[in-house]
C-alpha cells in the first residue's frame, strides 16, 4: 500500500473531518489533550469550562496547529449551560457528534471524616455532570438523527477502589454503570457510549494525593513504572470518538494504565 493510501485508509477509520466534538473539562490538562487529539484529527472542537484563560490558551494551542476549536465558557452541573452550547452549535448549523464528559474533582479524607457537603460536591462534578450532559447533549443527537458518540472519563478507581478517595472512586463507579445503561439504551439510535479509564496521569485533581509515599506505591504497581503522559489518552480517545474504526464499540471501558490493572504483587 502507498504512502497516500496508507493516509487515505487511516482517515477514512480515524478521521473526523466535519465532526463537531464537545469536550468538557478541556480546559483541564486531561481535557485539554484530548480537544487537541480530536482537533488533529479534523473536528471542530468546542472546549467547555469555567476557566476561560485556561480554555482560549488550548484554543491558540490548536488553532497554531491548524486545527478549529472556540472556548465557551459554562458550568458543567448547570443544564441551561450546557443547553447554551447546543442553541449556540444550531444557530452556526453546526451539530454535535461527539462528547466528552471529562469534568472532575477529587479529596483524599479518611472515610469517618467526609462531610456530606464534600460528599455531594463530588458527586455533583464527577457524576451529575456527566448526567445532565448526555441528557442535553444525547437529546440533541437524537433529534438531528446523528449516529454520535459519548465518551465518559471514567477511572481506574472506578473498577477497584483505591484507598483515601472514597467518594471519587464511588462516583466515577457510577459514572462506569451510567455508561453501560446508555450504551444500551442507544445503541439501536446509532448513538455509542463508551468510557475511558485513565491509570495515573499527573493533573489538577489528584496532585494533592500524590505523596511522595503514594508515588512510590502506584510505581509498585504499574508494569511501565512511569506516569502517562496526556498525549497517550489520544489513540483510545480516537478510536471510540471515530464513526468507522470505533462503529462496533459501545458499552465498554478502555483503560490507558501502563498495565495497573493487570497487576496484583
Amino acid at each position: 500500500m502507498s504512502e497516500s493510501n496508507s493516509s487515505g485508509y487511516l482517515q477514512a477509520l480515524f478521521g473526523l473531518s466535519g465532526k463537531t466534538a464537545v469536550v468538557i473539562g478541556g480546559t483541564g490538562v486531561l481535557g485539554g489533550a484530548i480537544a487537541d487529539a480530536l482537533a488533529q484529527a479534523g473536528a471542530h472542537v468546542v472546549i467547555v469550562g469555567r476557566n476561560a484563560e485556561n480554555g482560549d490558551s488550548r484554543v491558540k494551542q490548536i488553532e497554531a496547529l491548524k486545527g478549529s476549536a472556540e472556548f465557551f465558557a459554562a458550568d458543567s452541573t448547570s443544564r441551561s449551560d450546557l443547553e447554551a452550547v447546543v442553541a449556540h452549535l444550531k444557530a452556526k448549523g453546526q451539530v454535535v457528534d461527539i462528547l466528552v464528559n471529562g469534568a472532575g474533582i477529587n479529596a483524599a479524607t479518611p472515610f469517618l471524616e467526609i462531610s456530606d457537603e464534600e460528599w455531594e460536591r463530588i458527586f455533583r462534578v464527577n457524576l451529575l455532570s456527566v448526567k445532565v450532559a448526555c441528557q442535553v447533549f444525547g437529546q440533541a443527537m437524537l433529534d438531528e438523527n446523528v449516529a454520535g458518540s459519548i465518551i465518559n472519563i471514567a477511572s481506574m478507581s472506578a473498577i477497584t477502589p483505591l484507598s483515601r478517595v472514597f467518594t471519587y472512586s464511588a462516583s466515577k463507579a457510577a459514572v462506569l454503570n451510567l455508561t453501560q445503561n446508555l450504551a444500551r439504551e442507544w445503541a439501536e439510535q446509532g448513538i455509542r457510549v463508551n468510557a475511558l479509564s485513565p491509570g495515573f496521569f499527573p493533573a489538577e485533581q489528584n496532585r494533592k494525593v500524590l505523596t511522595p509515599e503514594r508515588v512510590a506505591s502506584i510505581m509498585n504497581h504499574t508494569p511501565t513504572n512511569r506516569f502517562g503522559d496526556p498525549e497517550e489518552l489520544a489513540g483510545a480517545v480516537l478510536l471510540m470518538a471515530a464513526g468507522k474504526a470505533g462503529s462496533f464499540i459501545t458499552g465498554t471501558n478502555i483503560a490507558v494504565d501502563g498495565g495497573f490493572s493487570c497487576m496484583t504483587i
